[in-house]
């Protein structure tokens, strides 16, 4: 019998975080043991990391590419990836370079360059890589994509914890949070959290409106716009 692998034991401050009109974002906390065969910390010198990554759900995104023509900016070419995590923390107790090599990290998605992006061309690899760092780098600037080295404590090789900044403009939806255990360039153990980010209030009542009853939606928002629009003319004539 192979020798026994220590198990994770995951948790997060928030199984649910609810998004009104005054959302500016939260700081969701996540925290954890580590069970080890026998209760014993393993022997050597070789350090023991964890990684966390929260993702939020995938969706279609299509990416364009600016180019400048006769000093005009314009759309020059596009790239459609079917299924692209909407959010991206990752939070590790060092740098993913130094934990496992590329195969590793493309096969857990351990770090913003080895996301599994899917585009939905079959566009030369060049160009697939340039589309791709593109997208990282909008979702970036957005918030939606980070990795924070460091940013993972482990007490006594036991107990851990670790933060992800969740921004104002997350989508909502279900996200997972998952936890790695890397020992000697190995991922010995893994564990999943969902997490559920939902509207609430009268931004939740819209949001399902325009789901159950989209006709009803629609016809109610060009009531209210001709209602507003007229208002306001009516409103401009008196003064």
């Amino acid at each position: 019998m192979g020798q026994a692998r220590p198990i994770l034991v995951p948790d997060v401050s928030q199984r649910e975080i609810e998004i009104a009109y005054s959302f500016t974002g939260a700081d969701l906390l996540l925290f954890g043991a580590i069970l080890y065969p026998g209760g014993h910390l393993p022997d050597g010198d070789k350090a023991t990391d964890i990684v966390v990554v929260v993702k939020g759900p995938v969706q279609s995104i299509l990416v364009r590419e600016k180019a400048n023509v006769a000093g005009i900016w314009i759309n020059a070419a596009r790239m459609r990836y079917r299924s692209a995590p909407s959010f991206y923390g990752l939070a590790s107790s060092r740098p993913i370079r130094a934990m496992v090599d590329d195969r590793t990290r493309a096969i857990y998605e351990l770090g913003l360059d080895s996301l599994q992006l899917s585009p939905a061309s079959s566009a030369p690899p060049a160009e697939q890589d340039r589309f791709a760092a593109g997208l990282v780098d909008l979702k970036r600037r957005s918030g939606l994509y980070y990795e924070a080295s460091h940013a993972v404590e482990i007490t006594d090789g036991v107990l851990y914890r670790a933060r992800i900044t969740i921004p104002a403009r997350v989508p909502v939806g279900r996200f997972t949070a998952e936890t790695f255990l890397i020992r000697d360039g190995r991922v010995l153990a893994a564990a999943v959290r969902d997490i559920d980010i939902r509207k609430a209030g009268f931004e939740r009542f819209v949001a399902r409106s325009a789901q159950r009853a989209s006709i009803s939606y629609g016809l109610v928002a060009v009531f209210l716009s001709v209602a507003l629009g007229w208002a306001a003319g009516w409103t401009a004539r008196r003064i």
